[in-house]
Parts: structure tokens; sequence; C-alpha cells
């Protein structure tokens, strides 16, 4: 095999995307090598950054011959932000990336050679969808104020006022705060020094109610002038909610406990299918709602509940799933460690007049066996919503322990997903159906919801 050294350039062509959306490619020799920005069909001159012995990272140079599939990025800072991956590839083939991603996530981990695998459900416009975003602010090389997104893998911010994936209020929202620091000397905070005061500005908006909160997480307790910033956010249509959040950690942690409303409420409300929910700036909320509804949509008919079923929804969150399950449920209990969460899934169940739910604060794999072994709770229906990392041991083995009838798994990870669905697998469950669900377009993650059934002997 020829040998390969850093900063040398090379040609190559583009055969597959890998997990984080980069192009893989592969010499005449069969040395392997990661291309960000690169997509299946391109032909590239790249320049090799980090060598191993069977592999290398490189830096895309240029596109010698553009694949069929690539697409011109409408924003201007694709390649530089690391918020999007796929911007450049059509929207067609990020479907089929993500099914694919899933599916051989399901083979190669899970151990399942046929996954039953339904069409994925994709986006109508898959733009504008994100209802939160969460700027950093500070300083560029020329000392003027900016705010925008980390470059990839880095706490660079790469200016951007219009993320067009994000509302459009964004962009007023932002001239509006930077305006405002700019006039009364409010320096950004700097993670080198922990000096300054701003260090991102939070905003959420409500799809269906219109509703907008505006959250400022600074490094002290107050702003200068505050109130005048206040009353010029009040001027933007549906602005409902002002806030401070503080962190004075040395921390990348982005938000601290402690909210202190400067004007309005302290949340904002939206609605999903009908069901409302009160929104913090501390709360889980999905960040695409449309396409949360056709998640959701789709667990529920996974569950196949007719009205009798006793059903456990573990990582439950501020209860969106709970409260859309508890309307063709019997019965619904969640389980979350979050002791917030909880009371905003008890206050959300309370504002829908929802009653036939009950919510558990504690992990999972104590609270589930407590209620089964002692107070004889069954559960027909597990639903499951972990995070990234996916399911604790413990949970699965307690599920494994309580036997319901089906398992729904809803994941962001399809790795550790089809890890989890192995060990249900090994403890008799089958895997009956899996449908992908595109949350998140122009990026490389997917959600997908699993039907798991037990197996009758």
């Amino acid at each position: 095999m020829a040998e390969y050294r850093k900063n040398q350039e090379i040609e190559l062509g583009i055969s597959a995307l890998g997990n984080e959306g980069e192009g893989i490619g592969r010499t005449r020799e069969g040395f392997t090598v990661f291309v960000k920005d690169a997509l299946p069909g391109d032909r590239v001159r790249v320049k090799l950054m980090k060598v191993k012995k069977q592999y290398a990272f490189g830096r895309l140079m240029e596109i010698l011959c553009p694949s069929p599939d690539r697409v011109d990025a409408p924003c201007s800072c694709a390649r530089a932000c690391g918020g999007c991956q796929l911007q450049a590839l059509s929207y067609e083939k990020q479907l089929a990336y993500k099914e694919n991603k899933v599916r051989q996530d399901l083979i190669r981990i899970g151990g399942i050679e046929n996954p039953p695998m339904e069409p994925i459900i994709g986006m109508e416009i898959p733009w504008r969808y994100r209802n939160k975003a969460q700027f950093p602010v500070g300083w560029d090389k020329k000392g003027r104020l900016i705010a925008g997104f980390y470059a990839g893998r880095t706490h660079s911010i790469v200016p951007q006022r219009d993320c067009l994936l994000g509302a459009e209020v964004n962009r007023r929202i932002l001239d509006t705060v930077l305006a405002y620091m700019e006039q009364y000397g409010i320096p950004p905070y700097d993670e080198k020094t922990g000096s300054g005061l701003v260090r991102h500005i939070l905003i959420r908006c409500g799809f269906s109610t219109g509703e907008i909160m505006v959250c400022l997480v600074v490094n002290g307790d107050r702003l200068p002038e505050e109130g005048i910033l206040a009353a010029r956010l009040q001027e933007i249509p549906g602005m409902a909610a002002v806030l401070l959040n503080i962190n004075r950690e040395r921390t990348n942690v982005i938000l601290g406990e402690t909210v202190r409303t400067v004007w309005g409420k302290s949340y904002i409300t939206d609605m999903l299918d009908g069901i409302s929910f009160r929104i913090s700036p501390l709360s889980f909320y999905q960040i695409n709602p449309r396409q949360t509804e056709k998640l959701y949509g789709q667990a529920l008919e996974y569950a196949a509940l007719t009205g009798q079923e006793t059903v456990w929804d573990v990582y439950c969150g501020i209860g969106t799933i709970s409260l859309f399950l508890a309307r063709r449920a019997g019965r619904v209990r969640g389980v979350e460690i979050i002791p917030q969460a909880i009371e905003d899934a008890r206050r959300n169940a309370a504002l829908n007049g929802i009653e036939n739910v009950e919510f558990f604060v504690g992990k999972a794999e104590e609270v589930l066996p407590e209620q089964y072994e002692k107070n004889g709770m069954r559960a027909d229906v597990v639903v499951v919503d972990p995070p990234r990392k996916g399911c604790d041991r413990a949970v699965l083995d307690t599920i494994l322990k309580v036997a319901p009838q089906r398992i729904v798994y809803i994941s962001c990870d399809p790795a550790t997903m089809a890890r989890d669905v192995k060990i249900l697998g090994e403890g008799g469950y089958g895997v009956e159906k899996v449908r992908c669900v595109d949350m998140f377009g122009e990026t490389c993650h997917t959600e997908c919801v699993v039907l798991i059934q037990r197996k009758h002997i």
C-alpha cells in the first residue's frame, strides 16, 4: 500500500456517507479517507489533515466532478457552521441516507438480518422547522459583537443571524439584542477568562400559538437597563416572555439552574395535535413540532391501544408522549429522573384536563420494579424515548421482568437503539416494524420508531 502523509493532496472518488454525514472515499490501494462536505458521486481533490495507518481525514479543496445528487446549499455559511451537514445533498437522497443508516445499524449491531422497514416520513419543507435556537455571543477578530453558531468541533463562533432552519423572527430578535448590547457597552462572555456578561441568546417559538420567548443566559444576575431591552423586544409581535438565565459557572453547559422573569410570563405555550404544553427555558420539547405530531402518531399506531391498556412511558420528560397516549389508553404512568420535568408534566396534564395519567420522579430502573413488585402495577405496553446514549441496561432488564405485550421504542440514535433491540431480542422480543421520521432536515440526524413484540412460545 502506498504511503500517505499529512498535508499531501490527492484526488479521490466519494462512494458513501459516514455517520456524521462525512464523505467516504477509497484510493486504488484501498486506503480510506473521510472528507467533510464531500458527497457520494463526487470526484474531489483532498488535503490530508490527519493520517493514520489504515485511514485519514481530509479537507475538501476542490470538487473536480460533482455528484448528480449535489445541489446548491442556500446558506452562505453551510460549510463553516457545525449545524448542517447535508445541505448540499438533495433532500430525496438525505432521506435515503437516513433510512439506510437505521437499516445498517439494525443489521450490524442489532443482529437483524432483514429489518422490517416501513417508508421514511419526510418533511414537506425541510427549512424553517426549528422552534428553538441557542446563539452564542462573542467578539470577532475585529472586535465587533457577533452571534451565531459554533464551527464544527470548536467553540469559534460563525456569525449568523438568520439560520434557515430557524424561525424568521430570530433575526429581528438578535438584531434587537445586539444593538442594545452595543448601545450600553455590555460585553459578551469570554470562555477563556470567565469575564463578560451575555453568554447565549435562547429563543423559543410556539409554532401553533405564535408566542415567543427570549432568554438571555448571563454571567451575573441582571443586565444594565434591562427594562429598555424588554420594551424593545415587546415591539415584536408574539413576544410573551423575556427572561434571564443565571449561569456563572466556568463550563460549556449552556443553561444554569436559575431563571428570572424580566417581563411577561415565565413560559410560553404551544400545542401538539390539540394538546397544550407549557414550555420554560429548561424544558425539553421537540424542536420540530410538525414532524413531532407525525412521530408520536406513528408511536400511537404501533402501540395499538384499545382504551383498556396500562402504559408505562419511560423517560417521559414533560409528558408530551404520555398525554398523547392517555387519549387512547386506560391508564398511563410516566417516569422521569428530572423533578422539574415531572412538575411540568403534571402541570401539562392538568392544563389539558387529562386525568388518567400519573407521573413518578426517579430512575426508571428503580421506579418500575417498585411499582410492579410492591403495588402490583402491570404494563401492557411500554414506550421508551431515551436520550442519545440509549436505555440503561437496568431499565431494559426491568422491562423484560415486567413483560409487556408490546414495546414502542422511539430513538434519536439508531446505533444505541440497535444495541438495546438486541438485548430485548435475547429476552424474548422481536422487531415487528421500524419507521424513520425525519425531524432534522439538512442534518445527518434522524429519529425512528420501532415496534417490538413479545414472542409467544
